[in-house]
Parts: structure tokens; C-alpha cells; sequence
């Protein structure tokens, strides 16, 4: 064997937290050389990390998964923080690996600091190898005819159904050479990740289970139980119809290539099974989106907003966070979001435009506190829906399309029961009345021992009213273009 063969190569995990469809552990393992798994807790300002409190909960709880799977295995997860170029550096000196591999990442901190990485390993000499498998296109491929990025989701969606089935996925390895433990692992207690005084994530695990195992399981669950249906069921908040894969996939517990391939073959009504594509497909046009233009996050794509009067009301942005706007489906959808770090995805749509539309503030400050709170917190998509919802963002929906919240939560939540469950100081309330107690006789009231502005707060706006308002800042800034 010669000297080369028998250097360790250095296995950088990142947000791709998973033994299964990974091709950089894939490639290390082809070469027979032994593997130093390595995760590195990067500064906060380099971007590259968990993107709020929440997410830091899930990715303690997925990187001891992960540390298990690989100790069932032999090896160790190798532990270190600090700037990424100078922990590699120094693993590099006090191993001789001369060789780093890594799945890409798409967000514009990570792909500056991934290009930074690898030109400064090259000019030393070391190879620095980087494969894809977090998405299922790159995006630096597909373009349009003329050759520019999708700007518009249907013709980004034709063209990646038209490109063909993506690739199948490998699968995790059953033996793997690993190579020492570093002696500058750190342990994952001492990073803290965990929230304590409050401890705030303590009904996290009412829902949550972190792993690739668990992520395969709930995976298989939805596919048998609630995939038939789902075009019309998963607008329904109180009904266990979606998949609840996007924690998993926003930390790489699960690739999107393994969710596409475990959808093949299945005796499902096609719409079903292409409604639920489409929504794996968006989560793929938003990193498009980030990718070519990386302003996305916290820019209007549309920069006739950018002369929008936004109120800004701290009043109003506290009991929008709270969940104590006076409206039952806004406020049960950020009881969600506090208690389980997760909320339906027509509720996101609903509470963001309440945000947005009613109360007159601005999209970033709800991407921010989403950011946040959520354990499948995602740069791309979180900007990408907050922008689509605002009117501003690409493929937008229209400004003047604003949810009336009691409307929306009589459609999607008939009888009340998501409601009732996050909102239970309005549990015994008549059903005519569960979407709007404003509007119910003092007599309903009493008999459900509801005190409006005491026990559950009188609306903090009209909704016609601040339709009107919003229409009004809309329409100045249409005509100022």
C-alpha cells in the first residue's frame, strides 16, 4: 500500500446529517483509505449553522443520532468549533490527511465559505472533492431555453419533470474503515444547544424524533396512510396529512432523492402523488432562487416594494408572535409554532399574510421570527414563502390577495378541532362562533366562560378595515412605479 493510500481523508458533515444517499461518504468509502468524520460548529456570523433556537434543538437531537449510527459502526463523530479553514487545518496537521470531502451546500454563506475552502486546501496542495445530493438538481444546471435561472415555478417544475426521473439513491454503507479519534473532539452537551431556563423545546419531543431511522418510519407512515388524499386533505390543519419531512430535510437527515425514490411504484391516484412531488419541487425552485440571487433573504425580488410604508407596530407584532391577535386560526397557528417548533403549511400561508396585510409589517420581521421558531427552519424556502405571500417574491402571489382569517379558518378548519387544541381558552365555544368570538352573543359567551379581553383577547384589528388600508399602501406604491 503506498504512503497515500494509507493517509486518512477527512469527512466534513454538514447539513447533510445522514448515513443513507451520501455521496461524499459514498466516494470515501470507495477509496479504502481510512475516514475521519468530522462536524464543525461554525461561528454564528458565518451563516453556515442552525438558523434559530429551534433548529439548535433539532440539530442536537440529530447529530447524537448521527453519532450513534456511526459509533454502531466503529468510528467516532469528531466534535470541534471554530472558523471551518482553520479547524480543517489543524486536523489535517495532527492527522497528515491530505484529502477533504463534502456534500455541497447552496446558500450564499456557505458557498462562500466552501470556495474560500477549497482554493486554499488546492494551493497547499490537498485534494478537496465535492458532490452533490442535497437537492435534487444542481442549480448551476438547469436554465431556461436562453439560458438564464427559472424565474417562474411552472416552467421550473416542467423542466424538472422533464429532465427525467432523478437518480436513484445509494444507500448508507454496512462497513466503513474509520481513522483515530481526534483529541480535540468536544462533546455535544457542552455546546449548549439545548434551551434550559426556560426550557421552551419541552414539547418539541411530542412530535419530534430526530434520525435517519425515525425520518424513514415517518416517511413510510405517510406514504401508507395519508398520501392517497393528499391533494385535498393536506390543507386541513387538524387532519395528519402531510408528510412532516422538511425538519429532516433542512438538516440532510433524509435526502430528497431517497423521498422521491420511496414514492416510486405506489398504487396512489396520480394527482396525489404529483401534488406531493410539486411540493418537494418547490422546496427545489426556492434554493434556485437563493442560488441566483442570494439577496433573497432579505431584499425585495420585486424592488417596487421597497417604497412600501410599512406600519411596524411593536404592539401588534408581539401579539402576532404570541398568538394573541384575537383571531383563533392566526393565533392557533403561532401556539403551534411555540409548542412544536412547526406549523401547517396553509396556517404559515394565513398567518403571513395576517402579518403582512393586516397588521401592515414588514415580511422580514415574520421571515426572522419563523427563522427562529421553526425546526425546519430553511434559508431558501422560508424567504421564498415569505416574499410569495408578501406579493414582492418571485412567481408572487398578488398583494391584493388577502386571507380573511375567519373565512380561512371556517374552510379549513370546519369544526374547530386545530383550533381547540392550541387555542383551549376557546374550546367550549358553539363551532358557529370558533372562528370569530368577536361576533358571538354575550350569552354563548358565558355559557363557554369566554371574557373577550380578559380570557382571550378582542381582535387587535378590523380585518375590512385593514384590508382597505393595505390595498391603499399597495396601490401608492403601484402607481409610484
Amino acid at each position: 500500500m503506498s504512503d497515500d493510500a494509507a493517509k486518512p481523508l477527512i469527512l466534513w458533515f454538514r447539513k447533510d446529517l445522514r448515513l443513507d444517499d451520501n455521496h461524499a461518504l459514498h466516494a470515501a468509502c470507495r477509496t479504502g483509505r481510512p475516514i475521519i468524520p468530522l462536524y464543525i460548529r461554525e461561528p454564528s456570523s458565518s451563516g453556515t449553522g442552525p438558523l434559530g433556537g429551534a433548529q439548535a434543538w433539532w440539530l442536537h437531537h440529530s447529530l447524537a443520532s448521527l453519532t450513534a449510527s456511526i459509533e454502531a459502526l466503529g468510528g467516532t463523530l469528531n466534535l470541534v468549533s471554530g472558523d471551518a479553514l482553520d479547524v480543517l487545518g489543524a486536523v489535517i496537521k495532527k492527522t497528515g490527511a491530505d484529502t477533504v470531502m463534502w456534500n455541497r451546500r447552496y446558500d450564499p454563506p456557505g458557498i462562500a465559505i466552501d470556495t474560500r475552502i477549497k482554493r486554499e486546501l488546492e494551493q497547499q496542495g490537498l485534494d478537496a472533492q465535492s458532490f452533490a445530493g442535497q437537492l435534487l438538481h444542481e442549480p448551476s444546471r438547469l436554465k431556461t431555453g436562453g439560458g438564464t435561472p427559472y424565474r417562474v415555478y411552472t416552467p421550473f417544475w416542467r423542466a424538472l419533470e422533464g429532465a427525467g426521473e432523478p437518480p436513484h439513491p445509494v444507500d448508507a454503507p454496512r462497513k466503513v474503515e474509520f481513522g483515530p479519534e481526534l483529541a480535540a473532539s468536544e462533546t455535544l452537551t457542552s455546546w449548549k444547544l439545548l434551551p434550559t431556563k426556560p426550557d421552551w423545546a419541552k414539547d418539541f419531543d411530542e412530535v419530534w424524533t430526530a434520525g435517519e431511522e425515525a425520518a424513514r418510519e415517518r416517511l413510510a407512515d405517510f406514504l401508507d396512510e395519508s398520501l392517497d388524499g393528499y391533494k385535498s386533505d393536506r390543507d386541513f390543519p387538524a387532519r395528519q396529512s402531510t408528510s412532516m419531512m422538511s425538519p429532516y430535510l433542512a438538516l440532510g437527515v433524509i435526502s430528497p432523492a431517497r423521498i422521491w425514490e420511496e414514492t416510486r411504484g405506489l398504487d396512489v391516484p396520480a394527482d396525489d402523488l404529483v401534488h406531493f412531488r410539486k411540493e418537494l419541487a418547490w422546496r427545489e425552485f426556492s434554493y434556485h432562487l437563493l442560488f441566483h440571487f442570494p439577496k433573497l433573504p432579505y431584499a425585495n425580488w420585486n424592488d417596487r416594494f421597497d417604497g412600501f410604508e410599512w406600519s411596524n407596530s411593536e404592539t401588534h407584532f408581539r401579539a402576532w408572535t404570541k398568538g394573541m391577535t384575537g383571531y383563533p386560526i392566526v393565533d392557533a397557528g403561532m401556539r403551534q409554532l411555540w409548542k412544536h417548533g412547526f406549523m401547517h403549511n396553509r396556517v404559515r400561508m394565513i398567518v403571513a399574510s395576517f402579518l403582512i396585510k393586516d397588521l401592515m409589517i414588514d415580511w422580514r420581521r415574520g421571515e426572522a421570527w419563523f427563522r427562529d421558531t421553526l425546526v425546519d427552519a430553511d434559508p431558501a424556502s422560508n424567504a421564498a414563502s415569505w416574499q410569495w405571500v408578501a406579493g414582492c417574491g418571485a412567481d408572487a402571489a398578488p398583494f391584493f390577495r388577502i386571507f380573511n382569517p375567519v373565512l380561512q379558518g371556517e374552510k379549513f378548519d370546519r369544526d374547530g378541532a386545530y383550533v381547540r387544541e392550541f387555542v383551549p381558552e376557546l374550546a367550549a365555544l358553539d363551532t358557529k362562533y370558533i372562528h370569530k368570538p368577536f361576533a358571538a352573543p354575550q350569552s354563548v359567551l358565558d355559557k363557554a366562560d369566554i371574557r373577550l379581553g380578559e380570557t382571550y383577547p378582542k381582535p387587535i384589528v378590523d380585518h375590512a378595515t385593514a384590508r382597505d388600508r393595505a390595498l391603499k399602501a399597495y396601490n401608492a406604491v403601484k402607481d409610484a412605479a
